[in-house]
């Protein structure tokens, strides 16, 4: 049964290489395939996460591809309220987490479908916040 786990974690790495966030392949394989309660299965994507984002920026930093000015407008909110909602998930049930997961999904893939169909265009792009 361990092997599932691998490949539970080789299709995030390879979702996540390209660029759309491993999370969202790893939490549901973990969830709904392997059984893992909602909880951990966030856990354990934040634990994977957090080394892989230190990789990805230390390569971007090297190839020029980060606008500083804007990385840390960016980062400071988004590790605080990183740290703040996985204390706050704590207290919530199973199924309000899974529910709230689901929605972010449900905007993650509605957005993700505009773009491919209408484009990157500039003036959606920056209404749709992508």
């Amino acid at each position: 049964m361990w092997y599932y786990f691998i490949i539970a974690g080789v299709l995030s790495g390879i979702i996540g290489g390209m660029g759309m966030g491993g999370g969202t392949i790893l939490i549901p394989i973990l969830t709904i395939f392997l059984g893992i309660s909602q909880h951990i299965s966030q856990g354990v994507n934040l634990a994977v996460f957090v080394p892989l984002a230190t990789i990805a920026i230390i390569i971007h930093a090297k190839n020029k591809l980060i606008d500083y000015k804007t990385f840390f407008y960016v980062i400071l909110p988004a590790i605080s309220s990183s740290i703040l909602f996985s204390f706050l998930s704590n207290g919530i049930s199973t199924h309000l987490l899974k529910f709230i997961f689901a929605i972010f999904l449900i905007v993650l893939g509605s957005v993700m479908f505009f773009v491919a169909i209408f484009g990157r265009d500039k003036k959606l792009t920056k209404r749709l916040g992508v």
